[in-house]
């Protein structure tokens, strides 16, 4: 979710081809490619005005008749309203209460395929489907019907969809706006869903990635039946329909698409492919991630090296291309301490010519992330999992949100703050305050946070593992589904409350260690060191000073302006 003007967004998307860097990026991890056997989505939903908390819907229900009014989710705008079904599932965040997971990536695509007159925007077909949808076929069949019926209010869309069995990629964009007789004739939208076959793993980051798909396996193809032939009656294509590529039709690659976009993906193949893509050696695609060649598409989802577990797909979210060409603490824009974080926008101008900065996986202007977690082999009222985090997801932690919790961290919780008011419960000022401290001296601090972030998500993994067993135990032993539902709810509010502690002791510790540019000297408990005579006045601390090659780049850019001199 943005949060964004949706109108000025689309238009700079189609303008410059680097909005994206205001957008998202998703990996789906099927069941055979997991080495628990879960499904798993991740999620960064990245803006600079989006606040991060944890959306809470409970399980309702309405007496027949009802209408719900649809408000833009960028935005706020009232879009209009619609028929309300009679009962609704519960929802945390992106999950709801049967496992069901949905996520998106925004791609933009052709701006005149922008309806002005529909209802559904994106982010509503998300929080909507998950309350109304119980498996991943079911919530693609609801999000087609809704726009059908009610149109298409955003541009394109890319969806991670997934339940405890299957994952899907999902790609939409609207049809325009032609009105006649004051009705828009092109109401609704195009689009195509791939599942993900068993034992792969997919990704996307704001690029349609949907090329050729088939048209008769409706087992693991479903598609607008005018997919292509609105492709060829507004000329986006003129070949024979088996040829026809979506992505090349309805949102076509340009620089920044791929520089930008698809690089994240590549970077997602790489990591969980250990240097490889499919067959092939994850080099043989780096022209197409850096922009060079638009031919040369990876595909849709690949097998990764091994099966993954769920620490590594929680860390595939926290890159920056570092250790390939495009590392962001390596080129000059990383600054003294080598720092992966760039001001945006990430487009520039010099002398008249464009140049740009990359833009990675992990970022600081991170709302919230996650990774939902899908789990087959128990019931639902404990198999779904939400592991939660706010801000930059390598300067943060996720912890575990059972699905069907009934009672959300305070932490999390919505209306506590905002991105206009501060609040001292709010994880995300405290999550945004640390990592704000750590980009003055990333090198140095950085390390510590991970540190922090790996303990206890090794740490909430194994407890986790002791919860399922407790509440599995009273539904099975006791048929005591209330009970059950009171351990997963304790524990997912004492986790949270225990990472917001541990934050707030790290943000203390950092701001000791760290003051005025200098690294205070500790000793193997953790304690800092003393002068040996006071032990309220610490040993003199380390002084890092500028690397060698900051020295060097000091001299090539001043010659000897700071050179000393001998006086005589």
């Amino acid at each position: 979710m943005k949060k964004t003007g949706k109108l000025l967004l689309a238009l700079f998307i189609f303008i410059t081809g680097y909005a994206y860097s205001y957008a998202c990026s998703n990996i789906i991890i099927t069941k055979g490619a997991s080495k628990d056997g879960s499904v798993m989505v991740t999620y960064s939903a990245d803006s600079h005005v989006l606040y991060g908390e944890l959306y809470y819907r409970p399980a309702m229900v309405y007496p027949e008749g009802s209408l719900l009014k649809i408000f833009e989710w960028d935005t706020g705008k009232y879009l209009g309203q619609i028929p309300q079904v009679p009962m609704t599932y519960q929802t945390v965040g992106n999950m709801n209460e049967h496992q069901l997971i949905i996520t998106e990536t925004t791609f933009g695509g052709r701006s005149e395929l922008y309806d002005s007159t529909g209802v559904m925007d994106y982010g509503s077909l998300i929080y909507l489907t998950l309350q109304r949808a119980k498996t991943a076929r079911e919530a693609i069949g609801v999000i087609a019907d809704l726009v059908k019926e009610h149109g298409y209010a955003s541009s394109g869309e890319s969806f991670s969809i997934a339940d405890k069995n299957e994952a899907w990629i999902m790609e939409i964009i609207g049809k325009g706006t032609e009105i006649k007789n004051g009705v828009n004739v092109n109401k609704g939208a195009v689009w195509v869903a791939i599942r993900i076959p068993d034992g792969y793993i997919s990704g996307h980051a704001n690029q349609s990635r949907i090329d050729r798909f088939p048209l008769d396996d409706p087992e693991n193809c479903l598609y607008a039946e005018d997919v292509i032939t609105f492709a060829k009656s507004k000329g986006y294509y003129s070949g024979p329909n088996r040829n026809f590529s979506f992505c090349d039709a309805y949102a076509p690659a340009d620089f920044g698409a791929m520089r930008s976009c698809e690089a994240r993906v590549w970077s997602i193949f790489n990591q969980l492919g250990k240097g490889m893509i499919g067959n092939k050696k994850a080099e043989a695609y780096l022209d197409f991630a850096m922009g060079d060649n638009p031919r040369n598409k990876m595909p849709l989802y690949i097998k990764p090296a091994e099966k993954v577990d769920l620490k590594q797909v929680a860390d595939a979210m926290r890159d920056h291309y570092e250790g390939t060409p495009m590392d962001m603490t390596k080129d000059i824009n990383a600054g003294l301490y080598k720092s992966p974080y760039r001001l945006c926008p990430l487009t520039y101008k010099i002398d008249g010519e464009s140049y740009f900065n990359e833009r990675p996986l992990a970022t600081q202007q991170t709302g919230f992330w996650l990774l939902g977690q899908a789990r087959s082999w128990l019931p639902d009222e404990i198999g779904g999992i939400l592991w939660f985090g706010v801000d930059d997801a390598a300067n943060s932690a996720l912890t575990p949100i059972y699905t069907n919790t009934t009672r959300i961290p305070e932490c999390f919780r919505e209306g506590n703050g905002g991105m206009t008011e501060y609040s001292p419960t709010a994880a995300f000022w405290l999550f945004n305050r640390v990592a704000n401290f750590a980009y003055l001296m990333y090198d140095y601090i950085h390390p510590e946070i991970r540190k922090a972030a790996d303990e206890f998500e090794l740490q909430s993994i194994r407890e986790v593992a002791e919860t399922d067993r407790k509440a599995l135990a009273l539904i099975e032993n006791d048929k005591d589904i209330d009970g059950a539902l009171k351990v997963v709810t304790d524990y997912t509010n004492e986790r949270a409350d225990k990472l917001f502690g541990r934050w707030q002791e790290l943000d203390k510790f950092l701001l000791v260690k760290f003051i005025d540019g200098n690294v205070k000297k500790q000793n193997p408990d953790g304690t800092f060191t003393d002068n040996g005579n006071n032990a309220g006045i610490p040993a003199s601390p380390v002084r890092p000073g500028y690397s060698d090659d900051w020295k060097a780049r000091i001299k090539q850019m001043t010659g000897d302006q700071f050179k000393t001199k001998e006086v005589k």
